[in-house]
Parts: structure tokens; C-alpha cells; sequence
């Protein structure tokens, strides 16, 4: 509307819908809607509700819905369109041919008025037009992200289980705690549990492993042995996204400051030994549980008896 008038009116009169208002302070203590708020501040402008069933309120604009339907809706009931985009052009020759129709008993059309008398008043448009936006309430997760139409985008985190307020558009997505803006990401598409992670956003022991990809984590690997190759081979292999694989690595990594590489080489093997494809959890219990320092049982030998459950003399001479 702003953008067809080529400026911004100083007050704007809405209908006292839901949609612009928010009904629960009755006549006196109005609030507007968080979008239609928001608009008003980027065009700086200020709606002033019209009263519920109070049509003279804003009497121009009732009986311009009697002229536009005859004028325009009516003149246009016959004609067949195919497009949204077909059907606006034809709505706005229509409109064009209403605003300049002279008035019964003056010179002037509603065209050349506003041009005039109204078009001066009006405050300059602002750089950029205004973007919709929809709100909602997040609880920001233990590992400091929130989750978005299913991404999950980082909050610092001293902001752990805290409500956040979250502002979405096309293109950014905005977070707020008491009405202050903490963090801000561009929007993600696509497959969904992506994550936009912002450094400074980590606590710093986890900001230290971001080092790490995985050749790095292959590489380590090599320098303890073989076997714990093989499986953190195993792990980096076994996701579609090899970055999903990173935690599990990196659990292996402490495990070995926890129990020493020897300990945590003998895990792996066993694990092997087992399967081709071991898990960071199956490591875990190997060594929580002492398995990798088993011994291998030594099998010893009995005195077969040819004669099976037969009693010898032995027996009876007790």
C-alpha cells in the first residue's frame, strides 16, 4: 500500500480485527499485534484501531467498498484469467480508470486530489520495504541450539534451558531474551538437522576441538595402533554425513586419556573381534567393564572314562 502511494501516512486507522489487535485490554488499553507492531516502527507510523461496529470511524473507506465492487469486481465477473499476475493487471487498469473518473460535481478526480492535497503530507518511504515475520517460543536445548523447522541454530550458552523468543523471516532467523536480541543466523533449508553453529556461542573446552576433521582424528588413530584404526575408520565411515561421526570419535579420543592407549588399543581389538563395524558405546563398556584385561581361559584337561557313568571298584570300597 505504502509502495503504491509513494509514501507513509503519519497515523493509520485499522479495523479492530484479531489480526491487528490483540483483545484482551479492552477499549482502553489496546495492544497491537507483534507483526503489525513491527511494521509501524519500520515505517514509523501510528495505527489507531477503529472502535468495534463504529463504521464512521473510517467512512471513506466503507463507501469505497461499494464503489470498488461496482466498479471494478463487477466489471471484471465475465472475463476468464489464468493467473494471479493476469488477474492484478487487469484489477489495476480498472483501478486506474476509477481514480481518474472526474467526480459528479467537481473538476477534480480522486487521482488529481491526492496528487495534490494529500501526496505532500506523506513522510518518504524508508530503503528497504518491510519483511514478514512469524514469532514463536524456543527452549534452548542442553547443546546450546534451538530448533527451527527442524535446524537447530546456536544461543550462547549461559542461555542453557532458558524461553528464548524467536523472530523468523525468508532469509534470518533472530533470537531474543527479554526483548534483547542474542543471537542471529541466515535461515536454512534443505535436509533437515542442519546446524548453524556461531563459535563464540560454545563453551571454550568445546571451542578447542573445532580443529578437528576426519583425517585428524585418522591420523591420532594411526599413532595408538591398528586396531583403534580400524574402528575410528569404522565410525567415520558409518554415517551418510561424516561430521555426525565426530562426537563419537572425539569420546574415543577421552577414553584414552581415562584408561591409556594400551588399554584403549585391547578394547578396540576385541571390539573387532567381534564386529566389522564397532560402536564408540560397545569401546566404552569393553573397557568400563574390564574386558580388554581378560585373560584368555586355558582349556584343561580330564581323564576320559571309557566306561561313561560306570562306578569302579573305587566306589564300593568306600
Amino acid at each position: 500500500m505504502y509502495k503504491y502511494f509513494g509514501g507513509i501516512a503519519k497515523i493509520l486507522v485499522s479495523d479492530n480485527c484479531k489480526t491487528a489487535v490483540v483483545h484482551n485490554g479492552g477499549w482502553y488499553n489496546q495492544q497491537l499485534n507483534t507483526i503489525y507492531y513491527e511494521m509501524a516502527e519500520h515505517y514509523g507510523t501510528a495505527i489507531i484501531p477503529a472502535r468495534v461496529r463504529k463504521p464512521k470511524d473510517k467512512p471513506n473507506v466503507e463507501s469505497s467498498v461499494g464503489n470498488i465492487s461496482t466498479w471494478i469486481v463487477a466489471a471484471l465477473r465475465n472475463e476468464q484469467f489464468f493467473s494471479l499476475e493476469e488477474l492484478n493487471r487487469a484489477i489495476k487498469e480498472k483501478l486506474k480508470d476509477f481514480n481518474s473518473r472526474l467526480f459528479q460535481k467537481k473538476e477534480d478526480s480522486r487521482l488529481s486530489l491526492f496528487r495534490c492535497e494529500e501526496l505532500p503530507l506523506l513522510a518518504p518511504l524508508p530503503a528497504t520495504p518491510f519483511e514478514l515475520a512469524d514469532w514463536k517460543q524456543a527452549t534452548v536445548q542442553f547443546n546450546y541450539h534451538i530448533s527451527v523447522d527442524g535446524m537447530l541454530y546456536s544461543i550462547p550458552y549461559e542461555y542453557i534451558k532458558r524461553k528464548v523468543d524467536v523472530r523468523m523471516t525468508d532469509k534470518t532467523i533472530e533470537i531474543f531474551f527479554n526483548q534483547h536480541r542474542i543471537a542471529s543466523h541466515r535461515r536454512l533449508y534443505g535436509r533437515k538437522g542442519q546446524y548453524s553453529t556461531i563459535v563464540e556461542h560454545m563453551p571454550e573446552d568445546h571451542q578447542k576441538y573445532l580443529e578437528w576433521n576426519g583425517e585428524s582424528f585418522r591420523k591420532w588413530a594411526t599413532g595408538i595402533g591398528n586396531n583403534t584404526f580400524n574402528v575410528v575408520d569404522a565410525i567415520l565411515t558409518s554415517k551418510r554425513v561424516e561430521q555426525e561421526t565426530y562426537k563419537s570419535c572425539m569420546g574415543l579420543l577421552k577414553l584414552a586419556d581415562k584408561y591409556s592407549v594400551e588399554r584403549l588399543e585391547a578394547a578396540c581389538k576385541k571390539a573387532m573381534s567381534y564386529t566389522a563395524t564397532p560402536s564408540f558405546k560397545s569401546i566404552k563398556n569393553i573397557l568400563s567393564t574390564g574386558q580388554d584385561k581378560v585373560e584368555p581361559e586355558v582349556k584343561v584337561e580330564t581323564t576320559h572314562n571309557n566306561y561313561g557313568i560306570t562306578r569302579g571298584a573305587g566306589y564300593y570300597g568306600r
